[in-house]
């Protein structure tokens, strides 16, 4: 699974926010089922960022956030990001002059339908 947050940071603020995000990345780093992460910056837009990780799955990340830590250093960074979609699942990847190797998704098919239950 990976999570794309993406930021608007003003030059000023640039400092401050890349210590907070490095604390966040070592929170999120430390929690079961994190596979990586980075903070990149938009080369055409030195003010947009992005802290892109990636987990084992959706449970993972969801179990991240609850952990004391990630309270303390990730989730108010996190707040800040854009309000936008963030968490995707993937569907298909390929490895360096490999196949494409698709999965299939997590997602309920219809998820108004009623239950076969």
């Amino acid at each position: 699974m990976l999570v794309m947050n993406r930021f608007v940071v003003e030059e000023v603020a640039a400092g401050s926010f890349t210590e907070r995000a490095h604390a966040a990345l070592a929170a999120l780093a430390a929690r079961p089922g994190y596979l990586r992460g980075r903070l990149t910056r938009s080369l055409d837009e030195p003010s947009h960022w992005c802290l892109v990780t990636e987990w084992e799955s959706v449970g993972t990340y969801r179990r991240a956030l609850g952990a004391f830590d990630v309270k303390v250093y990730a989730t108010p960074l996190l707040a800040e990001s854009l309000d936008e979609p963030s968490a995707y699942e993937t569907l298909a990847e390929a490895a360096p002059s490999g196949e494409v190797v698709t999965a299939a998704s997590d997602r309920a098919a219809d998820p108004g339908a009623p239950s076969s239950r």
